[in-house]
């Protein structure tokens, strides 16, 4: 066995056993834990000294997503140095993450049976694709996506992956109209749901601003790694296009898909601290890492990104 997954190996034994703190083995609050419990999600690591007079405070790990696909996805097709076997719940205990955005990605649909949704009850927050990747959509998508809302609690909303299209007759792969009547149903469910949605740097100029009004969550990508060159600029003209705060996520790729290429450490380390400055001035509220079914093939990004969770994950926001 590598190092590799004896590391992934004791971090789900650490979830496993109620994820104390692993910066400093000390449990979680007990109100948190009680309420952990009585959810069936567990707490993310927190340190004592951060609760100040029994005030809750923001840590930047709490702000952190890993991109889920199922194990190998990504297999085939970018290029990658290796086979990828290690699944999205394991990859969030690798790189110490608690919140997962699982999505489908090609013919492969999500399994949403309470024994493969399992492994995600560790988690502290979890949202599940609509819309998988390239914009794959399915009439029963969305009753999926509310059958695992009921099964898992820590479910907070639901993702619309590629939705944004250049040169088609329509710009979203689901109409304005279709939206609203999306947000109904999310509003509905056994609790209301967010609305999430991806969008890319090169979409900026799309006329996408009727449709990204009925959005809670906008994650915002760059789609080249050469493009992160622009990363300041093209967030400024993203801060224009949704100007709530409160719905803007910064999304941080460590492959670069676009060349089908390692990340540069160097680009990703631009990414997470400029992600890091936005969370503390309060321009964004979360930063996804994608994805998980890159985390065991020690790529130079990945552990970079790993190590640097480790570094920051308790400083308040």
């Amino acid at each position: 066995m590598s190092k590799l997954h004896v590391a992934v190996v004791l971090a789900s034994l650490l979830i496993g056993c109620g994820f104390a703190n692993a910066q400093t083995n000390q449990p979680a609050p007990e109100h948190v834990s009680r309420k952990a419990a009585e959810d069936g999600v567990l707490p993310v690591p927190v340190r004592s000294d951060v609760r100040q007079q029994g005030k809750e405070m923001t840590l930047a790990r709490e702000c952190f997503w890993l991109w889920g696909h199922a194990a190998g996805s990504h297999n085939q097709g970018w290029n990658l140095p290796g086979v990828s076997r290690i699944g999205p719940a394991e990859a969030a205990c690798y790189m110490g993450v608690s919140n997962v955005v699982m999505v489908r990605y090609g013919q492969r649909r999500l399994q949403t049976d309470a024994q493969d949704l399992a492994p995600f009850r560790g988690l502290r927050r979890t949202v599940w694709s609509v819309v998988g990747d390239s914009g794959r959509h399915e009439g029963d998508d969305v009753e999926r996506a509310l059958d695992v809302a009921r099964l898992l609690p820590n479910t907070d909303g639901v993702m619309m992956d590629d939705f944004f299209r250049r040169n088609q007759q329509h710009v979203g792969v689901l109409s304005v109209a279709e939206l609203q009547e999306l947000r109904h149903r999310l509003t509905g469910a056994v609790r209301p749901l967010e609305l999430w949605v991806v969008l890319y740097d090169n979409q900026l100029d799309l006329p996408v601003a009727s449709h990204l009004a009925l959005c809670d969550k906008v994650t915002f990508w760059t789609w080249e790694a050469e493009s992160l060159a622009k990363l300041k600029a093209n967030f400024t003209r993203f801060e224009e296009l949704v100007p709530d705060a409160r719905r803007r996520i910064l999304g941080c790729y460590m492959w670069d898909y676009g060349q089908k290429r390692p990340m540069p450490v160097e680009l990703m380390k631009k990414q997470c601290e400029l992600g890091l400055r936005l969370l503390k001035e309060h321009r964004i509220v979360g930063m996804i890492f994608l994805a998980s079914c890159v985390c065991d093939l020690d790529l130079e990004a990945v552990e970079w990104t790993r190590q640097w969770i480790k570094e920051v994950g308790n400083q308040e926001i």
